[in-house]
């Protein structure tokens, strides 16, 4: 698979900045596809409860975590490496009076700053297609796991063949080093050690979602993204979802949900 030269500078610049708003507008806090509804599919397949300790890689503005804490009760701790998506996500959790469930931590998915079985499930929405080297993540999510603690996730993915001139554009505009395929997920958690018991393709409902993106960028998010981003960044951000919607329709890209254990000692 072709990897670009995307670093995690980068992506933490894209998320310091306008683009990271745009996308907070076009998909809420969550910033993720399918919003808090998919949050709640993957607590129920992951099985959290009151009593979990949860670390989200790669949590942005903390939505998934707050959303988690306020319905379970549950403890759970962000982790990103973007300082501004770190410092305005305890600003909204400690508005949300929830400071006393949840915690953020500046730091990198590749080296996670947590002692070995911290946590009881590693949770991760759409976002790890920005890491650049996802075994070494999938790797650390094992470390950080109890015995039998749980990975759960979904991603964007792969799902045909694409030559330079598809997928270089696609993922220079979201800023994705590279994508896995789905069944490139299932190896990675099997080479660290997980049993995958569970892996959904959920790509059916991807192009829906893009659309909606589209038609709210062009519609009620037009002017206000003009205004306060100016027209370059409007019609590049159109320009690529179009093009994300063209690749989703034409079955080459889309999205995946999977839940793995790790065994017991």
């Amino acid at each position: 698979m072709k990897r670009l030269d995307v670093c995690l500078e980068d992506v933490q610049e894209v998320y310091a900045g306008p683009v990271g708003v745009l996308w907070e507008l076009l998909m809420g806090e969550e910033i993720h596809v399918g919003g808090w509804e998919d949050t709640e599919r993957l607590a129920a397949l992951a099985g959290v409860t009151a009593n979990t300790r949860i670390l989200d890689v790669c949590s942005a503005l903390g939505g998934p975590a707050r959303h988690l804490a306020g319905r379970f009760g549950c403890r759970v701790v962000g982790l990103d490496a973007t300082p501004k998506m770190v410092e305005e996500a305890q600003r909204r959790t400690e508005a949300a009076a929830l400071s006393r469930l949840i915690s953020f931590r500046l730091g990198d998915a590749l080296a996670m700053p947590f002692a070995d079985a911290a946590f009881d499930i590693v949770w991760g929405q759409d976002a790890w297609c920005y890491v650049t080297d996802k075994a070494q993540l999938i790797r650390e999510a094992c470390r950080v796991l109890r015995p039998g603690g749980t990975i759960a996730f979904t991603d964007w993915v792969r799902t045909g063949a694409m030559d330079d001139a598809i997928y270089e554009p696609l993922h220079r505009f979201m800023s994705f080093p590279y994508t896995e395929t789905l069944d490139g997920y299932t190896v990675l958690l099997e080479d660290a050690g997980f049993a995958v018991v569970r892996y959904e393709d959920i790509s059916g409902t991807f192009p829906a979602y893009c659309r909606e993106y589209r038609r709210a960028l062009t519609t009620i998010l037009r002017e206000p993204i003009c205004e306060r981003f100016g027209e370059e960044l409007f019609f590049a951000a159109e320009q690529g979802i179009a093009g994300w919607i063209d690749a989703a329709e034409r079955g080459l890209v889309g999205r995946g949900r999977w839940i793995g254990w790790k065994a017991d000692e």
